[in-house]
């Protein structure tokens, strides 16, 4: 059975909702979203954070076959509907991929998402062009994929830590179902943020292009700089606690 790791973090006083905190691929909650810089002010400021592990990350399962977009969307709306008020989400990279479709659900007839801070997210999919049977083969003892891509996915899956056939399994079923920014955009308040240095990220403007209430912020770094940097940090509360 296909499922997240949770873990939340109380507030002291609540103060406004819960603040929901998705990594990227190849992380784990814990890794994108250290308690000192992300839990710990969030919960001081009157929120509750609930930490995610994605499937085949940190401690949530490890699938043994694709898991779509959708089916991991349904799991993150379960962390919502047990905070049992919209949140506010802060998503990086591939958490930010699928913050974006998780903005257009309602649970238990209410919206999902009130504020959305999506970091680190592509327009285009590359997961797409992903070379599977090369880099199963190669998991198998076969030679190294000769696409860029999937060597660099392929690494990324054989990072410690992690079952590299089970992140397999998750790239493979979130490619069946692309991102496609333009079927249907957040109709919440979004803060889309990118390394000047992150050319995933220079997409951004674009995006925000198709969303009725969107800002973008540039932030110094590259992919992973980006998300360690203290300006990334300070826009991204700033913007969920002003709401």
């Amino acid at each position: 059975m296909t499922s997240l790791s949770v873990r939340r973090v109380a507030a002291g006083t609540p103060n406004g909702p819960a603040v929901l905190l998705i990594h990227g691929l190849a992380s784990r909650g814990s890794a994108d979203w250290p308690d000192a810089e992300w839990a710990a002010p969030l919960a001081a400021a009157g929120r509750d954070v609930y930490v995610v592990d994605l499937p085949a990350h940190g401690d949530a399962s490890r699938p043994q076959a694709p898991v779509t977009t959708t089916e991991v969307v349904d799991l993150l709306a379960g962390v919502v509907r047990d905070a049992g008020d919209p949140v506010d989400v802060v998503a990086y990279s591939l958490g930010a991929r699928l913050a974006w479709d998780l903005a257009g659900r309602t649970v238990d007839g209410r919206p999902a998402v009130r504020r959305l801070v999506l970091g680190g997210l592509s327009p285009f999919e590359p997961l797409t062009t992903v070379d599977l049977p090369a880099a199963r083969a190669a998991l198998d003892g076969g030679p190294e994929p000769a696409d860029p891509l999937t060597a660099m996915m392929l690494g990324m899956a054989r990072m410690p830590g992690l079952e590299p056939a089970a992140v397999l399994h998750l790239i493979e079923g979130l490619a069946a179902e692309p991102f496609d920014p333009a079927a249907a955009p957040p109709r919440v308040p979004v803060l889309l943020a990118g390394g000047v240095d992150d050319p995933m990220a220079q997409g951004i403007d674009a995006l925000a292009a198709g969303v009725a209430d969107a800002r973008v912020v540039r932030v110094p770094g590259d992919h992973l700089g980006a998300l360690h940097d203290p300006a990334f940090r300070d826009a991204a509360q700033a913007f969920v606690l002003a709401g």
